[in-house]
């Protein structure tokens, strides 16, 4: 069944209060100061049965221009607005306020109430009406049906009841399968129950032990009771006037203009970037950066504008803009806002949120105007295309493409993405990251050039340590997101190792003083068979630095020529064979080896032959016991053959 929320506009005194009451039977002004002073303060809520038997639920807000925001906290989530026109008055400042609010915020659709109709003569009201109908061209409230009623009397309640109900029937249903998400217009707190917020639940379902967050703070909380009506129930959906009660938390600790949320669907933000309309008939412009209020949801913030294009915004112009705020807010893309000045408080315009969580945009910048224009009348394809194309050196996962991007066909146009190839997915660490493809190149793009340029610094060094690329060219992927990444890409130009990466086409080469050296570097290893050359002495003989005499020692020992045995201790591969041959040997008719019998196979002295033996032990070719080596066991049930 469809939930639908009521909503009354209008100037002061023009009767909201007595219509809803005698709409509901329920007063809505709770407050004493309300009661004394006979006005609307701030908001109240009531809810009554539609003869098709759904629940309506009604905010009522005030009229009077001094309350004008918290008029706006209320009007935010309701379905159907109830324009109320005093007979006896006609259309006031305050009517006409509310009307540009209506329209700023295009609330989806209402009716023209015109109230105290017992007051008046009937050709008075057929003038107010005249005057009515020329207030509400061009607005939202243009096509209107307007009706004619008296809370006194009860003229006009029933036809007002259907016609409320009738407008229901055209209404899209809110949709529960988006995630939860509840603006908090009220924080109160009930003895024996503990804290409990009010608001009007946009979008989700809550239900009772649901884990939420609070934002823009991210505080993590729990529902502990839902009501809807004033009834305890254990589910509420999108549409409905809710109040959660919520564990552990004080009631200093929320405040109007926070929101509820499902963990992960907002994110916190200083800045929006925005579609800016300034009403026609405001009585001034709108210059760059000028301080205003921002009232966005049930939140109002304090806010710089910055107009992109221009120096000022005229009366009924429109521009991209982008709201620097004083405080953080947790909104998304498409939600609707009001602008007013910061004194005195004049209603200016307003617009739509184009990106919640957008980068610092310089004014005049032809490529962030294009982006904005994406933004606000591009394809969802497009959209999610150019927001891929802007993540630089960002990680965005599925889930926070489609937390941003919250069309209602966003998950259609990423897997068309997908499809197409113009995006691409990576797995890693439990998550599904995604890459528009042509991103995915000039990351590639500057990869080949940063291990190109250590291919050329390190000519015999066989590929570059994927750590080190990875934090000198995307430092934001942890390693395993960027082995992923790496592995996307490494069919086209890469060769990839556990540990390294270098270009496909490239392979060590001793050239120039480097072939020189390694010649020299293996005579010597060859000349001193099992007592090879100290670190030292090559240095010496090869006449290269330190780190260059460190850098030829690894690269033949990766290309197999030297095996480095111990620190500071490098043997010609063919001593390390030889040494091996000489163990299979020994071991064809002896249990153990003594180091002394392996130093006289080898010809050489303890310093040399132990760490050998050593070396063997870490190969687990032996292992020893005591002062003697034996045949480890892996190698002893397959037979001699397996020390080769």
């Amino acid at each position: 069944m469809k939930h639908l929320i009521v909503g009354t506009a209008g100037h002061i005194d023009h009767g909201k209060t007595t219509l809803i009451k005698a709409l509901t039977g329920i007063d809505c002004d709770r407050l004493k100061e309300e009661k004394e002073r006979g006005i609307t303060i701030d908001l109240g809520f009531a809810y009554f049965d539609l003869p098709s038997g759904r629940r309506a639920g009604i905010v009522d807000v005030p009229g009077h221009e001094r309350f004008i925001k918290n008029m706006l906290a209320g009007v935010g989530g309701m379905d159907l607005v109830l324009l109320v026109v005093a007979a006896d008055e006609g259309v006031m400042p305050q009517t006409v306020e509310h009307l540009h609010i209506l329209s700023l915020l295009q609330v989806k659709c209402g009716i023209v109430v015109i109230t105290k109709t017992d007051l008046v003569e009937p050709d008075w009201l057929d003038l107010v009406v005249l005057d009515i109908e020329e207030k509400v061209r061009g607005t939202v409230m243009a096509d209107a049906p307007m009706i004619a009623v008296s809370a006194h009397t009860g003229q006009g309640l029933q036809e007002l009841t259907a016609a409320i109900d009738r407008v229901c029937e055209n209404l899209s249903e809110r949709d529960v399968y988006l995630p939860f998400r509840l603006p908090v217009d009220r924080v109160f707190t009930l003895q024996g129950v503990g804290t409990v917020v009010t608001g009007t639940l946009l979008s989700g379902t809550v239900r009772v032990g649901d884990q939420v967050l609070l934002y823009p703070e991210e505080l993590p909380l729990r529902v502990r009771g839902v009501g809807v009506h004033g009834v305890q129930v254990g589910t509420a959906q999108a549409g409905q006037r809710v109040a959660l009660n919520l564990a552990a938390v004080s009631v200093e600790a929320i405040r109007r203009g926070d929101v509820l949320a499902a963990k992960g669907h907002l994110s916190p933000s200083m800045m929006l970037d925005v579609r800016l309309s300034l009403l026609p008939d405001v009585d001034k412009l709108m210059a760059n950066r000028a301080r205003v209020r921002l009232y966005i949801g049930t939140a109002e913030i304090i806010c710089r504008a910055v107009l992109l294009d221009r120096d000022e915004l005229l009366p009924g112009e429109s521009a991209y803009a982008q709201l620097r705020l004083e405080a953080p807010v947790g909104v998304l893309a498409g939600d609707r806002f009001v602008l007013r000045s910061y004194s005195p408080l004049i209603t200016l315009g307003g617009g739509t949120v184009l990106d919640p969580l957008p980068k610092k945009r310089k004014r005049f910048r032809e490529r962030s105007l294009a982006e904005l224009a994406v933004l606000e009348s591009g394809s969802t394809e497009e959209i999610i295309s150019q927001y891929l194309m802007e993540q630089g050196e960002h990680l965005y996962t599925r889930e926070q493409v489609l937390r941003v991007i919250t069309k209602p066909d966003s998950e259609e146009a990423l897997e068309q993405l997908l499809a197409g190839d113009r995006v691409v997915s990576v797995y890693a660490d439990e998550e599904e990251y995604l890459f528009h493809r042509t991103r995915l190149k000039l990351l590639l793009d500057k990869i080949i050039a940063v291990v190109s340029e250590y291919h050329h610094r390190f000519p015999l060094r066989s590929g570059m340590p994927r750590e080190e690329l990875r934090s000198r060219v995307f430092g934001a992927a942890s390693s395993r997101v960027f082995a992923a990444i790496l592995l996307e890409m490494q069919a086209e130009s890469l060769s990839l190792t556990a540990k390294t990466a270098a270009l496909r086409d490239f392979h060590v080469e001793f050239a120039g003083k480097w072939s020189r050296a390694r010649d020299t570097a293996i005579r010597l290893c060859l000349e001193k068979l099992f007592s090879p050359p100290a670190v030292d002495e090559l240095r010496a003989e090869t006449r290269l630095s330190p780190e260059d005499t460190k850098e030829l020692l690894e690269a033949l020992v990766e290309t197999q020529e030297v095996v480095k045995v111990a620190d500071g201790m490098y043997f010609h591969a063919s001593a390390v064979t030889r040494a091996r041959d000489l163990l299979r040997e020994h071991f064809r008719t002896e249990p153990e080896l003594s180091l002394a019998a392996f130093r006289t196979y080898i010809d050489s002295s303890r310093k040399f032959a132990l760490p050998l033996l050593e070396y063997f032990d870490q190969q687990r070719i032996t292992y020893r016991v005591g002062e003697a080596r034996r045949l480890h066991a892996s190698f002893d049930n397959r037979g001699p053959s397996m020390i080769d």
